[in-house]
């Protein structure tokens, strides 16, 4: 099966695309986490050469490592992908997210969109019934594209202060438009999940969706060395009641999905197409006919992407393991399901699938937090795992 016939889950130019990503491999009586690159379609093991991501993501010229390192052969891409489509079977080398003993940080409100998405969950307290009504009383009283308007200028902050006048003026409102960026943890090292995983709901949360976003892979440095899509899984209700409960809506088990593979920046993908990409989604529900499709465009964002790494990483706050950082959506979905008026929330069994030609596709399925399974293959256990396999 050659490199091409699966499509959908490959970047486009994927014959020149060097991608990185993690797997869990099972080989006679030994098993655990693995590093593996992507080289004109084909799989290699490269954990004898870096046994972490971090440790890679480290090397100074990272695309010539990649380029050359030798490794193991595990095969066509494209075979391993369709092995882990969502399904009860557990695959023999199954994906992992392509990140290890990297925190995982998350921008917040860098789209217009979802900045007013933000603001109607405030002001509706949660409560997806309410959240019609708050929507055309906002879009009355902003009355402007806020899309053009850059965060932190002398236009913002007119328009802070008119908002703030009209008794309209939110905490969503100050990082969306203000100087600062919202920037906060997501999820902890070891803790995301990969392609084909499910991911995780909140049992007391009826009002929640999908997040798709462009991931940037982060070294220590403060060097951005590739990218790769996600899903911040957003549980809208309990935001909404307060922001507060932030920790609470975006950390959990399986809440966070990254994948399938970081792509690495290079001469074919730089940053610039990342500035360039579009993010589709598709939700695909499983008793109910229901079928959601958005695409989102990375150029609508209100901050630049290397913006919102340099208000992560700098003389403030350092991360000697690198970090993974999510840029943020702008889809936030009000497409009636339930009932009318209802808007957007997750069944059990919803397959989401968030795609862009540069990074592949990533698919996963919905599922509760409390029902997937747990969480406990941690950074200690990883390093007891290498030892264990004398790798280091």
């Amino acid at each position: 099966m050659g490199a091409s016939s699966q499509p959908g889950f490959l970047p486009q130019d994927v014959e020149r695309a060097l991608l990185v990503g993690r797997v869990w491999r099972r080989t006679g009586d030994r098993e655990g986490p693995c590093v593996v690159i992507v080289r004109a379609g084909e799989v290699f093991d490269i954990t004898a050469s870096a046994p972490t991501t971090a440790d890679l993501f480290e090397r100074e010229n990272i695309v010539h490592f990649v380029s050359t390192v030798d490794g193991e052969s595990l095969g066509p891409v494209d075979s391993l992908l369709a092995l882990n489509q969502p399904g009860p079977e557990v695959p023999i080398v199954q994906l992992l997210a392509p990140c290890d003993l990297q925190p995982i940080k998350a921008c917040g409100v860098t789209f217009a969109v979802s900045l007013v998405e933000r603001v109607i969950e405030e002001q509706a307290g949660g409560d997806p019934a309410k959240a019609k009504e708050v929507r055309e009383s906002i879009a009355f009283t902003i009355g402007s594209d806020l899309s053009k308007i850059k965060p932190g200028s002398e236009a913002a902050m007119k328009l802070k202060a008119e908002l703030g006048r009209r008794g309209a003026w939110s905490q969503y409102m100050e990082v969306g438009i203000g100087p600062d960026a919202e920037v906060f943890s997501k999820s902890q090292p070891m803790s995301a999940v990969g392609f084909g995983a499910d991911v995780g709901l909140l049992p007391s949360s009826s009002w929640n969706n999908p997040e798709p976003e462009i991931v940037l892979a982060v070294n220590s440095r403060g060097e951005v060395v590739g990218a790769t899509l996600g899903n911040d899984v957003n549980l809208r209700d309990i935001e909404g009641r307060s922001a507060l409960l932030l920790g609470k809506c975006k950390d959990n088990n399986g809440s966070c999905a990254i994948g399938p593979f970081v792509r690495l920046l290079d001469n074919s993908f730089g940053i610039d197409a990342v500035r360039a990409a579009s993010v589709s989604l598709r939700v695909e529900g499983p008793d109910d006919g229901f079928l959601l499709e958005g695409v989102s465009h990375m150029r609508e964002i209100s901050r630049d992407p290397l913006d919102l790494v340099a208000q992560t990483w700098g003389r403030h706050h350092q991360y000697p393991d690198g970090f993974m950082l999510f840029l943020g959506t702008m889809f936030s979905p009000i497409m009636d399901r339930d009932t009318a008026g209802g808007g957007f929330t997750h069944h059990l069994g919803d397959r989401v699938t968030i795609s862009t030609p540069q990074l592949g596709a990533l698919i996963n399925t919905v599922q509760l937090s409390t029902d997937i399974a747990p969480w406990k293959f941690g950074v200690r256990a990883l390093y007891q795992n290498l030892r264990a396999r004398g790798v280091f």
